[in-house]
């Protein structure tokens, strides 16, 4: 195919895959006439990898990451699904790389077209092709329209909510330290553990936020209160972590895990891929993933707040490499807190940047004397390649 041409869809289902020397993020986007998203759930990508009609398949590293659309199941008011890549380095540009986006039927894999856009320069991500509906049938066209400010920029035009790093305020100073059982006389920015003053917004880096306003994506040393209208928000809770390879033909065996801690940072047990329930079933592990391939969740703890003991009041997530493996090897380390019952996903922290270490401690959940939890997006390295070593490090962070 050639930029601007366009062949019609002999199937339902198609895959379209895209190709290329180095490793690339591949995604899709549900458009409605006007060319932009209904919400942020029609972008399709590897930390959203199921949509209506649309799905996100990682190829892991040693694969060509693919988006599949069964036009049979796109909802109606979808007129487009635009499919984009992006290499998966920071920074790097299509500068003599050469993608490929090869479309298939999903059901035989047969190749209906490819297509490599040419003179690439600059742009650090590309809609490379788009499936549309015209006078009632589906087709496919190239497009290859490259984006210079990245992934972000493709998901900015066409409407999907994109939430920038903020950096970290100027620590304001703070009075001398006052006697225990009284408040300093100018507070500094409130500490997790107090609620902020009604009247003062939550700092962008550092201010404590609820669920009121929907989904959080939290930066590092961020917290959020699971609280909606001033109200608890739930008792069953999971926290899903998730990580892919950085390197193609390499599998990253990565073990996520949650220890238990008593009101005087007390260890009290620890859940993980060898004991997959700890304090009477309050607190449960999905299980070992070896290799970190596919997209979503690699493994899942299921934590019921309502069951666990008066005892427990503080919990750290922890991701360790038992092989060796050092984090500078693994590309999307995630994790996100989703409400157990509905499965909606709550918060969301990304892990941006790595150090050649064995563990992370990636979140902690803190119970208030108000009897509401908080969690905080932490990313903080630790040399352990087990649970056991990360015990007294999470300790010291609550």
């Amino acid at each position: 195919m050639t930029p601007g041409s366009n062949i019609p869809l002999p199937v339902a289902r198609v895959t379209v895959d895209v190709t290329a020397p180095v490793r690339l993020d591949v995604s899709g986007l549900l458009l409605t006439a006007d060319g932009k998203v209904r919400s942020d759930d029609d972008f399709i990508f590897y930390n959203q990898p199921s949509g209506p009609g649309v799905t996100y398949r990682s190829g892991g590293g040693t694969a060509p990451d693919a988006i599949t659309v069964d036009t049979a199941a796109v909802p109606p008011g979808i007129e487009k699904i635009v499919v984009t890549a992006s290499p998966d380095a920071a920074g790097q540009t299509f500068q003599g790389i050469e993608p490929t986006a090869t479309i298939r039927s999903a059901d035989d894999n047969s190749v209906l077209a490819t297509f490599t856009p040419p003179q690439l320069g600059t742009e650090t991500a590309l809609v490379i092709v788009e499936v549309y509906l015209r006078n009632g049938a589906w087709k496919a066209r190239a497009v290859g329209q490259g984006y210079a400010n990245g992934l972000a920029g493709i998901a900015t035009d066409f409407g999907v909510t994109v939430e920038e790093p903020t950096p970290a305020p100027t620590p304001t100073p703070v009075a001398p330290p006052q006697p225990t059982m009284q408040p300093p006389v100018t507070p500094p920015a409130p500490p997790m553990s107090t609620p902020p003053p009604p009247a003062a917004p939550p700092a962008p880096a550092t201010g404590k936020i609820n669920l009121d306003k929907g989904r959080v994506s939290l930066q590092k040393n961020q917290t959020v209160s699971l609280v909606k209208g001033g109200r608890p928000l739930l008792s069953q809770v999971k926290m899903g972590l998730g990580w892919e390879p950085a390197y193609r033909g390499k599998d990253i065996d990565l073990d996520a895990s949650v220890i238990a801690y008593g009101p005087q940072r007390n260890h009290i047990d620890s859940c993980y891929f060898g004991k997959l329930q700890i304090v009477n079933g309050a607190i449960r592990h999905s299980g070992d993933n070896l290799t970190g391939e596919g997209g979503g969740d690699d493994e899942v703890i299921t934590v019921d707040l309502g069951r666990l003991p008066q005892d427990v009041t503080g919990l750290v997530f922890t991701v360790n490499s038992f092989s060796g493996q050092k984090f500078t090897e693994v590309a999307k380390a995630y994790c996100r807190l989703l409400d157990g019952t509905t499965g909606e996903e709550l918060v969301r922290f990304d892990l941006t940047s790595a150090e050649p270490q064995t563990g992370v401690m990636m979140a902690k959940l803190i119970k208030q004397f108000s009897g509401e939890w908080e969690m905080t997006a932490m990313g903080d390295f630790v040399k352990s390649r087990t649970v056991r070593g990360m015990v007294k490090p999470a300790a010291q962070s609550l």
